[in-house]
C-alpha cells in the first residue's frame, strides 16, 4: 500500500477506533452498578461478577431492544476478544481477573432448573395481563434440567434462569466457550485457580457438544430451526481441538476419541451445506424435510472466522467459503441502498432479514474485513492458495481484475486480500461515529445506526478484525 494522506488518517482512526473498542467492550462486562427493571414481569436485574450482558443499555423495544441478558454466544466472542487485548496489552493484566469471573459464574449457572423456579410459584404471578403471553409455559421450564442448562442461549446476568419465551434450544454457545477457554489457557495472566475452574468448564462444553451435536437446534440468528453451518463448524472445531486437550491431559483415550468421532461426522455434514447453484455454502439445513432452509448468509462467515481452522475445508482457504463471501457481496452491493458506488459493500446477515428494517451489520462487513486479513497472513506465511471456478470471482474482486492462473502469486494476493480488508473497514470508518460508539446495524438506506446500542459483540468483531490486520501487516 501507498503512504500518504488518506492511509495516514485511516490508520490513525483505525488506531483510536481500537482504543474505543477496547474500552467500550468490557461495558458489560461484570457491570455489577447497573440494575434492570422489567417493570410488567416484576423482575428487578442486578448483574452478577463474570456476568456479560450483550448490551448495556436499558432498552425495552422502545425503540432500543432489551439486551439485558447473558448470551452463552455473545459472552464467548467477548471474552474472547478481551484476551486479545490482555495479551497486546490494550488492557491491563488485571483484567484477566474479568475471565476468572466469567468462568466462575458459568460454572454457578450448572445448578440451575426450571423446576425451581417453579417450585417458587407459577411465574406468570404478578405479571401484567398484556405480558403473560410471553412467559414460559411451564412444560418448556420444566425441561431445562441437567446438562439441558447448556442449551438456554441466555440467563438473566444475575444468575437465575430467563422465564421468557425465546429461541430454543441453541447448542452453539457451549462449543464456542470451549475454544475461548482453550484460547485463554495460553493467556499468561490467568492464575492457577482460574486455569482449574476453566479446565473444569471446558470439560462440561466438550460434553455437551459431543452429547447434542446431532440434534437440531435454533441458528445463531435466533429464528428457524434446523442443522446450521455456523454451530456445526464451531462443534466440529471445539470437539476437534478439545480432543487434543484432554489426551494432553491424560484424560482416557474413549473420550478423546469420541470427540475426534463426532468432529469427523460433523466436517462431512458441513461438506452438505454446499450448494453448487448458489455457489455458497447453505446456512441452514432444515431440521423437517420440506421446511424453509437458508442459503447465502453471513452467519457462515462468522462460523469460518469463529472456529478458526488453519487451512483445508471450512478455513479462509477454502475456495467454497471464499465463494460464499463473494456472493455475499453481491447480494448486499444491489440490497443496500448505502453501497451505490461504494467499491466494499456494507453487508447484512441474509436477504429475508427484517428485524429493525434489515440493516448493515457491523459485525457482518468486519467479518468480510477479517476474512480477507486471515487469509492475507496465511498467504504471507506461505499457504497453497488454488484459483478454481468457485472462488475466482472473489479472487477478482480483489485484483480487480480477471485472474489468470500464472499471476497467482503469493505475494501480490496477499496485498490484494489486505487492501480488499482495508477497503471494509473503510466501509465501516464511514458508518462509525465521531465517538466511535457501535450499534448492532446501521440503516441500509440511510447509515443511521438502529437496533441494540453498544453491543457487545460488535466491539468484538472489530477488535478481531484489526488483531487479523496486525497479523497480516506481520507476516
Amino acid at each position: 500500500m501507498t503512504s500518504g494522506p488518506t492511509d495516514r488518517a485511516f490508520s490513525e482512526w483505525l488506531e483510536r477506533q481500537y482504543a474505543v473498542a477496547a474500552r467500550n467492550l468490557t461495558l458489560g462486562v461484570s457491570a455489577t452498578h447497573l440494575v434492570k427493571e422489567r417493570p410488567p414481569f416484576r423482575q428487578r436485574i442486578q448483574p452478577k461478577p463474570g456476568s456479560i450482558v450483550a448490551s448495556p443499555v436499558m432498552g425495552a423495544y422502545d425503540p432500543d431492544p432489551d439486551y439485558f441478558f447473558h448470551w452463552f454466544r455473545d459472552s464467548a466472542l467477548v471474552m474472547d476478544a478481551l484476551r486479545i487485548l490482555v495479551a497486546d496489552g490494550a488492557r491491563p493484566a488485571s483484567d484477566a481477573g474479568l475471565i476468572r469471573d466469567f468462568i466462575r459464574f458459568s460454572l454457578d449457572l450448572r445448578g440451575l432448573t426450571g423446576a425451581e423456579v417453579l417450585a417458587k410459584g407459577d411465574p406468570r404471578q404478578g405479571v401484567d395481563p398484556d405480558f403473560v403471553q410471553h412467559v414460559r409455559p411451564e412444560a418448556d421450564l420444566r425441561g431445562v434440567a441437567g446438562d439441558r442448562i447448556w442449551g438456554e442461549v441466555r440467563v438473566n446476568p444475575d444468575g437465575t434462569l430467563d422465564i421468557l419465551n425465546w429461541s430454543r434450544p441453541q447448542h452453539d454457545g457451549p462449543a464456542l466457550r470451549a475454544l475461548t477457554l482453550l484460547r485463554c489457557l495460553d493467556l499468561d495472566g490467568l492464575d492457577p485457580v482460574a486455569r482449574s475452574k476453566a479446565a473444569e468448564l471446558l470439560r462440561i462444553d466438550l460434553a455437551f457438544t459431543l452429547a447434542h451435536h446431532p440434534e437440531p437446534s435454533f441458528e445463531i440468528w435466533e429464528d428457524s430451526l434446523g442443522h446450521d453451518y455456523y454451530t456445526r463448524v464451531v462443534q466440529c472445531v471445539a470437539l476437534r481441538r478439545g480432543a487434543g486437550w484432554l489426551e494432553a491431559q491424560g484424560d482416557t483415550a474413549d473420550t478423546a476419541a469420541r470427540c475426534r468421532e463426532a468432529s469427523a461426522a460433523l466436517s462431512s455434514a458441513l461438506d452438505a451445506h454446499w450448494r453448487p447453484e448458489a455457489g455458497a455454502y447453505a446456512s441452514l439445513l432444515p431440521a423437517v424435510s420440506g421446511a424453509p432452509g437458508r442459503d447465502l448468509d453471513i452467519a457462515v462467515i462468522l462460523g469460518v472466522l469463529h472456529a478458526g481452522l488453519p487451512s483445508g475445508p471450512h478455513s479462509v482457504l477454502d475456495p467454497k467459503a471464499q465463494a460464499t463471501l463473494a456472493a455475499l457481496e453481491a447480494l448486499f452491493a444491489g440490497l443496500f441502498p448505502i453501497n451505490a458506488g461504494r467499491p466494499s459493500p456494507a453487508l447484512g446477515r441474509h436477504r429475508e432479514d427484517h428485524y429493525y428494517g434489515g440493516g448493515a451489520w457491523y459485525i457482518a462487513t468486519l467479518a468480510a474485513a477479517e476474512f480477507h486479513y486471515r487469509l492475507a497472513a496465511a498467504l504471507a506465511a506461505g499457504a497453497d492458495f488454488t484459483l478454481t471456478e468457485e472462488n475466482r470471482g472473489f479472487i477478482a474482486r480483489a485484483l480487480g481484475a480477471e485472474p489468470r492462473t500464472e499471476e497467482l502469486d503469493s505475494r501480490r494476493l496477499a496485498a490484494a486480500f489486505l487492501a480488499r480488508g482495508d477497503g471494509f473497514l473503510e466501509t465501516v470508518r464511514a458508518f462509525t461515529p465521531a465517538d466511535g460508539a457501535l450499534s448492532e446495524q446501521f440503516d441500509r438506506a440511510t447509515g443511521a445506526q438502529s437496533s441494540a446500542r453498544h453491543l457487545g459483540w460488535s466491539y468484538a468483531g472489530f477488535i478481531t478484525a484489526v488483531q487479523a490486520r496486525r497479523q497480516a501487516m506481520r507476516a
